[in-house]
């Protein structure tokens, strides 16, 4: 019998036609789609929107950190699937209690997809459509690592404000960002998702990208960035191009080559609209 390794290091194994799945990562709902999987998806985050048409009917269970377990449970999934940066290590252990399988993903940088496709794929029987995808997806990583040119940022890449956040180099959106030479800001960090302080980085840094989720950067927020750091261009990232994995990965490696080619002016309007 084939088994399917997930994050954790947890067996998997092929799951019956009628699998019942509950995804808690909004890019893995994307993904789980794209492998021809939304007939059996029952539950999903409120920030689990694409495709918008197909997920529309399916029901929310709470957010990625606040995940409603009751409205779970009532949905009587077969499998959750989780992920290690965006769901609470409590949420999975408390999911383990009544779901037969819990599939934990944690991808770490582009050529990461590949093998998550074909996990997501193998354990729920859709192993041509998933390595058509995997084959698709190399095939553009290819491609922007022959073409990729221009020179070398140092770039602060801000999730969140009061405190002000960033990205570790070993997150998946900076190593993303390193595909194409902007490598993000500080170059050590104890955790993953730093705290800090935007005046520590003057001199340091070649620009300032305001992601557009999870927080809703709007222009005011500009005057901050001016004071603390005098003349560094600052522009509206999109987030999802930048830290969605799975099918959107593709189109996310185009959408960054093309925006690190020609990085977009000074945003002047409301960051995300």
């Amino acid at each position: 019998m084939t088994h399917y390794l997930d994050a954790e290091g947890t067996r998997h194994v092929l799951a019956a036609a009628d699998a019942r799945i509950v995804c808690l990562v909004p890019s893995i709902t994307e993904l789980l789609c794209a492998l021809d999987l939304t007939s059996q998806l029952v539950g999903r985050t409120g920030f689990c929107v694409h495709p918008r048409a197909a997920l529309r009917k399916i029901p929310k269970v709470g957010g990625t950190k606040d995940v409603d377990l009751p409205a779970i449970r009532a949905l009587a999934p077969s499998h959750v699937v989780v992920n290690i940066d965006e769901n609470r290590r409590e949420t999975a252990l408390a999911l383990r209690e009544f779901v037969p399988h819990v599939v934990v993903t944690h991808p770490l940088g582009p050529t990461d997809n590949p093998p998550l496709m074909r996990l997501l794929g193998g354990i729920f029987g859709r192993d041509a459509q998933a390595n058509a995808l995997a084959a698709a997806f190399e095939e553009r990583y290819r491609s922007v690592c022959a073409q990729r040119s221009g020179p070398t940022q140092r770039v602060l890449y801000l999730i969140w404000r009061d405190p002000w956040m960033s990205v570790a180099r070993d997150t998946y959106i900076s190593r993303t960002l390193a595909l194409f030479d902007w490598h993000t800001l500080p170059r050590e960090s104890a955790t993953r998702y730093p705290s800090l302080k935007l005046e520590d980085f003057a001199g340091q840094v070649d620009r300032v990208l305001l992601s557009s989720e999870p927080y809703p950067f709007r222009a005011r927020h500009l005057g901050e960035i001016r004071a603390a750091l005098p003349g560094v261009p600052v522009a509206l990232i999109n987030g999802e191009m930048t830290s969605w994995y799975g099918a959107r990965a593709l189109e996310g490696l185009a959408y960054l080559q093309q925006f690190t080619r020609e990085p977009p002016a000074m945003i002047t309007a409301r960051v995300g609209a």
